[in-house]
């Protein structure tokens, strides 16, 4: 009970009593209801449900990776010691590995990736940084440019390779025709099989061996339409990066009497570096399993002369079209495996040093 009075001075003629009453703390608490409860208070079978439900969840997709992924990639490994066509034959041990490495075809199809990779990646990483700081501006019909630039990543790389294996023809091809208009001879594109370094230099009467003259104008001609394909989504990529960088920081750079390339520079291409090596990472790796384009666009496959013929397209060549010799193609599967796994660890360890994390 708690008896308020009146303020002092004045009769109590004018002021009631007033009584307010607390319940006792045992009334006020109260111990818990049943409703009042946690559910799995007191309950060790349920706790133990609960805590075990999320890998339930996560059970499907899981199962989806081992099946589709981690499965193939055991099997091949265990499938490369063995003589294995359309079922398993001898145990050669090493013997796969062994005639990987003094086979001439094989160092060739290496070689071609290689080319592939180093005309691709820096291309393409160049270009789509480039046109992403160009659509970064505001500019009219923005909508359009950026939807004209992603809509070949969203296109069949079927069909866009028959289009463009239709542009390089040696006589109605718009490569050709384009060519003639300034006055260059018709180029024979996916039927040549001379380098592009002897080409280029052999119109200026210099002679260059074979194994100096690059890589084909055929594969050459396979890493435009590449870089063109994969444009899109490697601006998108960036263009999410330079959309997240505060406009405060080229006020700054402004005001302090920084032009564009210095902002560029010190502001831009730092903060991007992280989405840079994200994209270096994705494109070397993807760049290394080109096979569809090759497929499509050579006559015959892998030509000409194997100019063209890359590591998958020889590993696929191997294992489902020259006596479906498995065993070879696993071994030709984890040796790629190895040297993309030995790329990406160089990459973290060299050029992760660089990237400024914010």
């Amino acid at each position: 009970m708690l008896d308020t009075g009146v303020p002092f001075g004045y009769s109590t003629a004018f002021y009631p009593r007033i009584v307010v009453t607390f319940p006792d703390r045992k009334t006020c608490m109260g111990s818990p209801s049943n409703s009042d409860r946690t559910p799995l208070a007191g309950k060790p079978k349920q706790r133990r449900q609960s805590r075990f439900s999320p890998f339930f969840y996560l059970l499907p997709a899981a199962a989806v990776i081992f099946v589709f992924r981690l499965l193939p990639i055991v099997s091949s490994f265990y499938i490369s010691f063995f003589r294995w066509g359309l079922i398993r034959g001898s145990f050669l041990g090493l013997g796969n590995y062994g005639r990987m490495f003094q086979d001439p075809k094989f160092w060739q199809s290496l070689i071609n990736t290689v080319y592939f990779v180093v005309g691709m990646v820096p291309a393409s990483l160049f270009l789509s940084l480039f046109i992403a700081v160009l659509l970064s501006k505001k500019i009219k019909a923005m909508g359009i440019f950026r939807t004209t630039y992603f809509l070949p990543v969203v296109t069949s790389l079927v069909a866009v390779s028959m289009v463009w294996k239709w542009i390089y023809h040696p006589e109605m091809g718009l490569a050709n025709y384009f060519l003639q208009l300034i006055g260059i001879d018709k180029l024979l594109w996916l039927s040549e099989s001379t380098g592009v370094i002897k080409l280029a230099l052999g119109g200026m009467g210099i002679t260059v061996p074979d194994w100096a003259g690059g890589p084909s104008l055929a594969l050459y001609a396979i890493i435009i339409m590449s870089v063109w394909k994969g444009l899109g989504y490697n601006i998108i990529i960036f263009l999410a990066g330079l959309q997240n960088i505060p406009e405060q920081y080229y006020e700054a750079a402004r005001i302090d009497g920084a032009g564009a390339r210095a902002s560029f520079w010190h502001i831009t291409w730092p903060i991007l570096s992280p989405i840079t090596f994200y994209v270096l990472m994705v494109t070397t790796i993807t760049t290394f399993q080109v096979f569809t384009q090759i497929w499509m666009m050579t006559t015959p496959q892998g030509g000409p002369l194997g100019t063209t013929k890359v590591i998958v397209f020889y590993l696929y060549e191997q294992g489902f079209m020259e006596g479906f010799d498995r065993g070879y193609a696993s071994a030709i599967a984890l040796v790629l495996f190895l040297i993309l796994l030995s790329l990406s660890i160089i990459q973290r360890r060299v050029v992760e040093r660089k990237v400024h994390y914010a």
